[in-house]
Protein backbone atom coordinates (compact mmCIF):
# COMPACT_ATOMS: atom_id res chain seq x y z
CA UNK A 1 0.00 0.00 0.00
CA UNK A 2 1.07 3.69 -0.73
CA UNK A 3 2.64 5.65 2.34
CA UNK A 4 0.56 8.51 2.02
CA UNK A 5 -2.83 6.31 1.92
CA UNK A 6 -1.46 4.57 4.81
CA UNK A 7 -0.60 7.65 6.74
CA UNK A 8 -4.15 9.02 5.81
CA UNK A 9 -5.48 5.57 7.34
CA UNK A 10 -4.12 6.12 10.65
CA UNK A 11 -5.04 9.52 10.74
CA UNK A 12 -8.24 8.27 10.28
CA UNK A 13 -8.00 5.73 12.83
CA UNK A 14 -6.80 7.65 15.12
CA UNK A 15 -9.36 10.60 14.98
CA UNK A 16 -11.75 7.56 16.05
CA UNK A 17 -9.87 6.65 18.71
CA UNK A 18 -10.45 10.28 19.87
CA UNK A 19 -13.95 9.94 19.53
CA UNK A 20 -14.23 7.04 21.49
CA UNK A 21 -11.62 8.55 24.46
CA UNK A 22 -14.24 11.06 25.10
CA UNK A 23 -16.53 8.16 26.30
CA UNK A 24 -13.87 5.98 27.53
CA UNK A 25 -15.18 6.01 31.17
CA UNK A 26 -18.73 7.43 31.00
CA UNK A 27 -22.20 5.86 29.08
CA UNK A 28 -22.52 7.42 25.37
CA UNK A 29 -25.80 8.98 26.38
CA UNK A 30 -27.52 11.57 23.70
CA UNK A 31 -28.42 14.12 25.72
CA UNK A 32 -25.44 14.46 27.78
CA UNK A 33 -23.98 14.76 24.66
CA UNK A 34 -26.11 17.42 23.53
CA UNK A 35 -25.19 19.60 26.80
CA UNK A 36 -21.22 19.02 26.34
CA UNK A 37 -20.63 21.89 23.62
CA UNK A 38 -16.66 21.08 24.01
CA UNK A 39 -17.12 17.32 22.94
CA UNK A 40 -19.20 18.43 20.45
CA UNK A 41 -16.91 20.67 18.87
CA UNK A 42 -14.60 18.03 18.97
CA UNK A 43 -16.06 15.23 17.39
CA UNK A 44 -16.54 17.20 14.94
CA UNK A 45 -13.17 18.37 14.56
CA UNK A 46 -12.48 14.19 14.30
CA UNK A 47 -14.95 14.37 11.67
CA UNK A 48 -13.54 16.85 9.60
CA UNK A 49 -9.81 14.79 9.57
CA UNK A 50 -11.56 11.72 8.29
CA UNK A 51 -13.21 13.19 5.92
CA UNK A 52 -9.95 15.49 4.74
CA UNK A 53 -7.92 12.05 4.96
CA UNK A 54 -10.85 10.20 2.69
CA UNK A 55 -10.64 12.94 0.13
CA UNK A 56 -7.06 12.95 0.13
CA UNK A 57 -7.29 9.22 -0.28
CA UNK A 58 -9.27 9.58 -3.30
CA UNK A 59 -7.20 12.17 -4.94
CA UNK A 60 -4.04 10.14 -5.04
CA UNK A 61 -6.20 6.44 -5.82
CA UNK A 62 -9.41 7.55 -7.60
CA UNK A 63 -10.16 3.54 -7.20
CA UNK A 64 -8.95 2.96 -3.81
CA UNK A 65 -11.93 1.43 -2.08
CA UNK A 66 -13.58 2.67 0.72
CA UNK A 67 -17.39 2.41 2.05
CA UNK A 68 -19.33 5.57 1.59
CA UNK A 69 -16.15 7.69 0.81
CA UNK A 70 -18.51 10.02 -0.36
CA UNK A 71 -20.47 10.57 2.04
CA UNK A 72 -17.80 10.89 4.38
CA UNK A 73 -16.30 13.52 2.61
CA UNK A 74 -19.73 15.07 2.05
CA UNK A 75 -20.09 15.51 6.15
CA UNK A 76 -17.01 16.72 6.19
CA UNK A 77 -17.81 19.73 3.82
CA UNK A 78 -21.20 20.01 5.15
CA UNK A 79 -19.41 20.31 8.93
CA UNK A 80 -16.80 22.96 7.52
CA UNK A 81 -19.10 24.70 4.82
CA UNK A 82 -22.51 24.24 6.08
CA UNK A 83 -22.32 24.40 10.02
CA UNK A 84 -25.21 25.85 10.47
CA UNK A 85 -27.43 23.25 8.50
CA UNK A 86 -25.37 20.20 10.75
CA UNK A 87 -27.98 18.79 13.74
CA UNK A 88 -26.61 17.30 16.80
CA UNK A 89 -28.95 14.36 16.06
CA UNK A 90 -26.75 13.55 12.80
CA UNK A 91 -23.36 13.29 14.52
CA UNK A 92 -24.86 11.17 17.38
CA UNK A 93 -25.74 9.25 14.59
CA UNK A 94 -22.40 9.06 12.94
CA UNK A 95 -20.89 8.64 16.19
CA UNK A 96 -23.03 5.43 17.21
CA UNK A 97 -23.69 3.85 14.05
CA UNK A 98 -20.80 4.81 11.44
CA UNK A 99 -17.83 5.18 13.04
CA UNK A 100 -17.37 2.12 14.38
CA UNK A 101 -18.07 0.04 10.79
CA UNK A 102 -15.21 2.72 9.74
CA UNK A 103 -12.88 1.85 12.43
CA UNK A 104 -13.49 -1.67 11.56
CA UNK A 105 -12.74 -1.45 7.50
CA UNK A 106 -9.46 1.12 8.41
CA UNK A 107 -7.95 -1.76 10.44
CA UNK A 108 -8.81 -4.33 8.18
CA UNK A 109 -7.06 -2.26 4.92
CA UNK A 110 -4.27 -1.54 7.69
CA UNK A 111 -3.53 -5.65 7.88
CA UNK A 112 -3.24 -6.00 4.43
Amino acid sequence: MDREIKTWLFDILQAINEVESYYENKPMVYEEFLEDIKTKRAIERDLEIIGEAVNRILKKDKSFRLNNAEKIIGTRNRIIHGYDSVSDHMIWSIVINHLPKLKSEVKMLLRQ
